[in-house]
């Protein structure tokens, strides 16, 4: 294992700690904060891109860590798009494991309701048999996709070659 490699994955740690500890702290505390302020779902959902998005502005700063940091001022697309994908896994992670504890333990009646709110509004053709697990798992693959989309707008961003 080369040292580039031990220092990519030191990268990855430090920012997708950042990310998952943000991803997690903060999608849980919009979602607690929007039950007492009695949000509406459109607005708890923007709050969560929100959250997604601040969650992987991690990708770029480790990107931009990486290049000027460790690697003298130099990453490649691939480079970008490696890193950028492992800390949008952990950000992933964080999300989902908050939609979790939230879906879970915090609210166990969301789907019940979300449900219950589409069937008002007339569109119970919308509703998707939901669980906990299934959610986070859903959060999971949406962030990641997400971060990979950020990842190679990053890298196109900021690679720099011999």
């Amino acid at each position: 294992m080369s040292i580039n490699s031990v220092k990519m994955k030191y990268t990855v740690f430090k920012y997708g700690t950042y990310g998952i500890l943000t991803g997690l702290v903060v999608f849980l505390l919009h979602l607690v904060l929007g039950i007492g302020a009695n949000l509406d779902y459109s607005t708890n959902e923007i709050l969560g891109y929100i959250s997604i998005f601040l969650s992987l502005s991690f990708i770029f700063f480790g990107v931009k860590h990486y290049r000027d940091q460790i690697n003298n001022g130099m990453v490649s697309l691939k480079q970008a798009i490696v890193i950028g994908l492992a800390i949008s896994i952990c950000v992933g992670v964080g999300i989902g494991l908050a939609d979790f504890i939230y879906t879970k333990f915090i609210n166990p009646d969301f789907f019940k309701d979300y449900e219950q709110m589409l069937i008002n509004q007339g569109r119970a053709n919308e509703i998707l048999e939901m669980t906990s697990t299934i959610a986070a798992l859903f959060m999971l693959s949406l962030v990641t996709v997400i971060g990979f989309i950020i990842s190679l707008i990053s890298g196109l961003i900021l690679q720099r070659k011999n």
